[in-house]
């Protein structure tokens, strides 16, 4: 792909930005002197799109946005969103592409050019309003240009999973009655021609990455595919871009189906717009005109969190994206963090686990003075932190010492050396990650929130920080609890403009979800504490419900037995109408650095716990089968000093085995995300389950 030299940026492209948003300006000058019923009725006949409902499940729909006094700034479109960054941060560097070995950088005024050609392309091949343009690939800038692009031309964008089967692409791409879908490279190609006739919406494949190594009708490389529509005229694009409306449907996530059938939560313009401006804000992340914020675009983007993080926030407050390599989670993320040296990080708890690993393997192979040295500052840095949980509070002089001389090398070594805020998501975060990082001097920010919620509801942040808490309710959102019991747990409920428009087609789904009066269900059970921090402690259809009756979450029983066996990678407690609780254990392995496929062999970290025990073994067959008494016997012990804990007997773990492999993504235990698939590893073990509970 060619980026166009600055000189050559269309000027008549500038002076379109530049009168549009005069009109932008003056708008927000007028919006602003009027109240809340002004506003909404100008809407009505301007901005919005009518609408009776909170919710639809009608891709060519509209909802009521839920305005109210603590969040009323005028709902504006993606595009609207971008014209105004262009504005600001023009001539800013946006995206960062690796090529050639070298860092290729364009401004937000060639991001925003590149995507009106994209969007001006995708018009050209006859994509229809509110029809899909489905992405299938990893992390580039052509991922962001189309994503941009396809709204910019009345199409609503949908990411599909790289990991994705034939028959899970045919999926999105039907319901989302998808015109064009773009693909990465041949391997991901290969996956639609298994399914192109069955899709009737379709009308043309672009491959943004490699060769085309075939000639194919409706096929095109994205050279071919960005000249395209240079024929279409700049108003027919104002026209489409101006006529949508900040309440209609732009972007489709669908659900990992972790239980069912994915759903395509419907994201309208203001879910985007405003989610991008606020919960950034509640993260503490800086506009570029104060700070330009850097970071490295890695994780899948058809998952909410990495689209809202990496995406439409840095249109939003001008940030600089990097582009991780293709194989960023088979190893090379860190060697990426080193060059690009971001100011922010998000990644997902495993993410954070494997950075873990990586320190604590490169701890292990030290000398004895090193590995002294390092195990005191990191006892040092976890004890201060613990002790001074908010900003304001003054660090000791000893923790600045050993950050300066200890820590920040090893800060370094995971290229995190000038980053100043760590977000995890997407999943719970296990507590001994949280405190190994505390002890290298880096807060985990823990942020909660659904696809449903266009990303985060809470969110931890340098002023808003206690744990094992996910932090406080974004500044304009609200929270209520349902069903609480005595000891104030209940039900999770949201409310606010980042509350997403319906499933796609889907009324009982969305019914599900949202109740009378608009409130979005979790299914997630938590409590509140008095200072407004929330914290998680299990899901509804995560409840293990004995055959006595007793309630039992496992999250905190998983969570327990891993902190206590540090040779455990998974843990699943089993008892779902049953007389006992049982549970299925993997041990930590390593992985074929090419399929990510986990092997036999035990992780550093499994076999020094094993060395601990009196053990030789190095893989999982040494252990499992009886064959190791020593390892058996410690973990046993360690499942003892987990049921000591318990608050009743039901909630012992009576029986446990150990699995040959670990879960991972490819063997279908695991999400997209890391997540666990819990009814698919009940379906695929239902043998080795049954034998639990076998007299």
């Amino acid at each position: 792909m060619e980026f166009p030299d600055q000189e050559q940026v269309d000027g008549l492209l500038e002076n379109r930005v530049q009168e549009s948003m005069a009109d932008v300006q003056t708008d927000s000058e007028e919006h602003a002197a009027v109240g809340k019923k002004h506003i909404e009725e100008e809407f009505v006949g301007g901005s919005l799109a009518p609408a009776h409902s909170l919710w639809t499940t009608d891709a060519r729909g509209s909802v009521r946005l839920r305005i109210e006094e603590g969040c009323p700034e005028e709902p504006i479109t993606v595009h609207q969103m971008f014209k105004a960054s262009v504005e600001k941060y023009g001539h800013m560097h946006a995206l960062a592409s690796k090529k050639n070995n070298k860092w290729e950088k364009i401004t937000f005024l060639e991001y925003y050019q590149l995507c009106r050609r994209a969007a001006k392309s995708f018009i050209k091949l006859g994509l229809e309003r509110f029809h899909g343009v489905a992405i299938l690939g990893f992390n580039s800038a052509e991922w962001f240009f189309s994503a941009v692009g396809a709204i910019m031309a009345g199409g609503i964008m949908t990411g599909i999973y790289a990991t994705n089967s034939p028959e899970a692409c045919q999926y999105v791409a039907s319901d989302s009655k998808a015109n064009i879908i773009v693909v990465e490279n041949q391997k991901q190609l290969d996956k639609i021609l298994q399914i192109r006739d069955t899709l009737p919406h379709l009308k043309a494949i672009v491959q943004y990455s490699g060769q085309l190594q075939q000639k194919l009708s409706n096929l095109y490389s994205w050279e071919e595919f960005m000249e395209l529509g240079l024929d279409v005229s700049e108003k027919q694009l104002d026209d489409i871009s101006s006529s949508q409306r900040a309440n209609q449907c732009c972007v489709l996530i669908y659900t990992s189906g972790t239980t069912g059938t994915p759903k395509g939560a419907m994201l309208s313009h203001d879910n985007i717009t405003w989610t991008a401006n606020h919960a950034s804000r509640a993260g503490d992340m800086q506009p570029a005109d104060t700070k330009q914020e850097s970071l490295v675009s890695y994780l899948p983007l058809s998952h909410i969190a990495a689209q809202i993080y990496d995406l439409w926030t840095g249109i939003q407050w001008g940030e600089l994206v990097y582009f991780a390599q293709p194989d960023a989670l088979k190893g090379s993320l860190i060697t990426t963090l080193r060059e690009v040296c971001p100011t922010s990080h998000m990644g997902v708890p495993r993410v954070w686990e494997k950075m873990m690993e990586k320190i604590k393997q490169g701890i292990s192979q030290s000398g004895y003075v090193k590995k002294k040295l390092v195990t005191w500052a990191m006892s040092v840095s976890l004890e201060a932190n613990q002790k001074c949980m908010q900003k304001e509070e003054e660090k000791p002089l000893l923790l600045s010492l050993t950050d300066s001389l200890v820590l920040q090398k090893l800060r370094a070594e995971l290229g995190l050396s000038c980053c100043q805020k760590f977000f995890s998501g997407a999943a719970p975060i296990g507590s001994e990650t949280v405190q190994f990082f505390l002890g290298l001097n880096i807060r985990l920010y823990e942020a909660y929130g659904m696809s449903e919620s266009t990303g985060p509801h809470f969110m931890s942040g340098p002023n808003v920080y206690k744990l094992p808490s996910c932090g406080k309710v974004v500044p304009g959102c609200r929270y209520k609890m349902a069903n609480t019991d005595s000891e104030g747990t209940g039900e999770i409920c949201f409310w606010g403009r980042n509350i997403f428009m319906g499933f796609l087609n889907m009324e009982d789904k969305t019914r599900e979800a949202l109740d009378e009066d608009g409130w979005l269900h979790s299914g997630d059970l938590g409590k509140i504490d008095e200072e407004g921090f929330l914290y998680i402690t299990g899901r509804i259809k995560e409840l293990i419900i004995t055959a006595g009756g007793e309630n039992v979450p496992p999250v905190p029983i998983e969570e327990a037995v891993k902190k206590e066996l540090p040779i455990i990678s998974n843990a699943m407690l089993i008892g779902d109408k049953r007389k006992f609780l049982s549970m299925i254990l993997t041990l930590k392995c390593c992985s074929n650095a090419e399929t990510m496929e986990p092997t036999e062999e035990l992780s550093v970290e499994a076999v020094e716990f094993c060395q601990q025990q009196g053990s030789q073994a190095t893989k999982v067959s040494d252990i499992i089968g009886g064959k190791d008494k020593e390892v058996l016997q410690a973990i046993q012990e360690g499942i003892d000093r987990v049921n000591s804990a318990a608050t009743s007997n039901a909630q012992r773990i009576q029986k446990w085995t150990i699995l040959l492999k670990d879960f991972s993504v490819s063997g279908g235990e695991l999400g997209p995300t890391m997540k666990l698939r819990r009814p698919v590893v009940l379906e695929m073990y239902q043998t080795v389950i049954e034998s639990l509970y076998q007299e």
